[in-house]
């Protein structure tokens, strides 16, 4: 080959099309011809080798959507993704007992406790919270009844709408106003006797390293007087404050739970 063919052949290479360009000419001609439709898909089928659609295929490339975004459709799903531990979220969530009120966030008795006739009269501070904890529960607080006054019968006056709250109907036990009790506590006095006295046992001594003399020997008064749980009354769904009562001093109350998964009537549990 002469030096005059191998110029040219080089010069042949060097402008040699490109194969987009040749896919834009082969375009253009179509499109003139009436033809770009099917040119278009003509080349479609050409990118790669892959074609393209709007829904996934296997091997073809996927056309994002009007958002940007892949059609929900080709994005796959975790297989059992709607459960955790084989549990559904409204189980995980948790329920409240059959004996209860669902207030969202927590469950509220729908009647007070049923104290026994063993246990009438010991129904003060310390039991309710006791039996409420034993429940599985606490006892509620004065703002938490109060809340609750609109969704659940709270104990109330003689005179309230039975429509609303709890009251007696038996006028051969009794008629009387009732108050329900609360975990919110108010003291009318300051030092031991606002909170109470774990008082000091007979045959207590100092420390004789340090010089101290023994006590002087005191009762406990674990229930002062004024130390007083809160009372609420429903108030034709309102609610409302009924005033304080000595922690030693039985009164009518109900408990709270949190939701728990799987909750069973607790005559079940």
């Amino acid at each position: 080959m002469s030096a005059g063919d191998r110029s040219l052949s080089g010069t042949r290479a060097r402008r040699a099309p490109s194969p987009a360009l040749v896919l834009s000419l082969i375009a253009l001609i179509f499109s003139t011809t009436g033809l770009a439709d099917a040119a278009r898909h003509a080349m479609v089928r050409a990118v790669a080798g892959h074609p393209v659609t709007s829904k996934p295929r296997s091997g073809a490339l996927l056309v994002l959507g009007r958002n940007g975004k892949f059609p929900p459709a080709a994005i796959p799903t975790v297989h059992n993704a709607s459960r955790v531990g084989g549990k559904t979220a409204a189980q995980i969530a948790g329920t409240c007992p059959a004996t209860t009120v669902d207030l969202g966030s927590w469950c509220l008795d729908t009647a007070p406790y049923p104290v026994t006739n063993a246990d009438a009269g010991k129904s003060n501070y310390i039991f309710a919270s006791k039996a409420c904890v034993a429940e599985g529960g606490w006892l509620p607080t004065a703002a938490q009844l109060l809340g609750a006054a609109n969704r659940v019968k709270l104990e109330s006056t003689i005179h309230d709408s039975r429509l609303t709250a709890t009251i007696p109907l038996d006028a051969s036990r009794g008629l009387k106003d009732q108050r329900e009790m609360s975990s919110t506590l108010v003291t009318t006095e300051a030092g031991s006797a606002a909170a109470g006295f774990e008082g000091v046992s007979e045959g207590s001594t100092g420390n004789p390293r340090q010089g101290q003399a023994n006590p002087v020997p005191l009762p406990a008064n674990p229930l002062p007087e004024s130390l007083q749980y809160v009372t609420v009354y429903s108030n034709g769904t309102k609610g409302g404050f009924a005033g304080s009562e000595p922690v030693a001093n039985p009164e009518n109350f109900r408990c709270a739970f949190n939701k728990t998964s799987g909750a069973l009537n607790k005559s079940e549990s």
